[in-house]
């Protein structure tokens, strides 16, 4: 059993601070972001999926803008493209499969 608040938060782009728990083949990242704050486009070979715990999340999925608000998730297939902002300040649940490698140290 791991308890949330044991896990060390860490800033991994400005404005979204993360916790994370990996499995053999998954990460589960939980996410605080600051309003205005946002990722720039990329893609991965991990599929996503991102949950709205709380707040507005403005994700671009390929040319697709969706606005996603709590209690709504989106799946991110493999090697999409994808970015996002956040409207308002969000609490965002993500799973990425396989293991998020880069993560697994934070």
């Amino acid at each position: 059993m791991i308890k949330l608040n044991t896990i060390k938060e860490k800033e991994i782009v400005p404005g979204f601070f993360g916790k994370f728990c990996h499995g053999e083949n998954v990460t589960l990242a939980f996410w605080e972001v600051k309003k205005g704050s946002s990722i720039p486009t990329h893609n991965h070979i991990h599929e996503q999926i991102l949950f709205v715990q709380s707040g507005r999340f403005e994700l671009t999925l390929g040319d697709k803008k969706i606005s996603v608000k709590k209690n709504e998730l989106v799946v991110i297939p493999s090697n999409k493209n994808h970015s996002g902002v956040a409207v308002s300040d969000c609490k965002l649940i993500d799973v990425f499969t396989p293991k998020r490698e880069e993560y697994n140290n934070q």
